[in-house]
């Protein structure tokens, strides 16, 4: 059992409090304690108290040390140094939100790459010049030290933990159980606010659900334009905005997840995985996984196989 501390520094917002618990109990391989340096009621950002029933021992031991909230003010001497503690034993550390402020007073980001909220980035970058703050991504790793932007970007980032420690499938699982995509392809700068030329109200998101649905097809930019109705160039415009990616980038990403998938939870040969995931050859699946996840699909599937108990076979 993977045991998790996630460690409330007030202001906090109560969604943030929820969404270590929400994923990696959808996971089922977590042992999630909630840990403050006054446990008792603790006020939240905009909502009721919420309580708290442990202290900072809860951190003791802990495989995983998350830092939840502060809203940019200065934590408690007593978080930063169990911080600190928690990093040199071994343990895995991140932040949620406006937690990376919490772990640039701890020293914890000194050099390394890190997120925040866009609306906070700015502030993070000028307080703390030693951080490499990068206002446009969802969550960044540095070190094995892990950052996340603000509200969903945290679940993103949860459901990223889920699937480095246990593969794609539980972190799909549990993505399905919180009712949010397993992935969010682009950065903070989708829900900052530009200009943009009026789309009618129309989206991308049939289109991308047909894609999914289609994988194993050599699908064209003419194939998904047709789909959406709209021409190659307007549809490559509007894609961007909606996933931050081009359609052939996103069309690879997904693929690269289906093949993901299929290694952890079937024995399909590697021809097979390739064709049904529309990486088109072994060699191409190679490539990609190598690219992707630093990893061959034998390792792959060697490491992260949770095959059911009639997993599908060559036929």
């Amino acid at each position: 059992m993977h045991r998790v501390a996630a460690v409330v520094v007030p202001p906090v917002l109560s969604f943030d409090v929820s969404i270590p618990l929400m994923v990696f109990h959808n996971a089922e391989h977590y042992d999630v304690r909630v840990c403050t340096a006054r446990p008792g009621p603790t006020p939240t950002v905009g909502g009721p108290d919420i309580v708290v029933p442990d202290g900072l021992d809860a951190m003791a031991g802990a495989d995983t040390v998350l830092a939840v909230g502060s809203g940019g003010e200065q934590a408690p001497a007593e978080v930063l140094d169990a911080l600190r503690e928690a990093a040199a034993g071994g343990a895995r550390i991140a932040s949620l939100c406006t937690g990376a402020f919490v772990l640039a007073q701890a020293g914890l980001l000194d050099g390394r790459r890190a997120t925040t909220h866009w609306g906070l980035a700015d502030d993070l970058a000028t307080r703390f010049p030693a951080v490499d703050v990068q206002p446009d991504l969802l969550f960044v790793e540095d070190g094995g030290i892990f950052t996340s932007a603000g509200a969903a970007a945290a679940i993103d980032l949860c459901l990223h933990l889920v699937r480095v420690d246990h593969g794609a499938a539980a972190a799909n699982t549990a993505a399905r159980l919180a009712v949010v995509p397993p992935v969010r392809p682009g950065g903070q700068s989708q829900f900052i606010e530009t200009p943009l030329p009026p789309e009618r109200g129309t989206s991308l998101a049939p289109t991308r659900a047909w894609a999914l649905e289609h994988l194993d097809r050599p699908l064209t930019l003419a194939d998904l334009a047709g789909h959406a109705r709209t021409s190659v160039r307007t549809l490559t415009r509007r894609f961007h905005a909606e996933t931050g990616l081009s359609p052939l980038q996103w069309l690879l990403h997904r693929r690269v997840d289906r093949a993901r998938e299929l290694l952890e939870t079937t024995e399909l040969p590697m021809d097979q995985v390739a064709g049904r995931s529309g990486l088109g050859s072994a060699d191409s699946l190679r490539k990609h996984m190598v690219g992707r996840v630093g990893l061959t699909p034998t390792a792959y599937r060697a490491s992260f196989s949770r095959q059911v108990d009639h997993p599908a076979r060559a036929t």
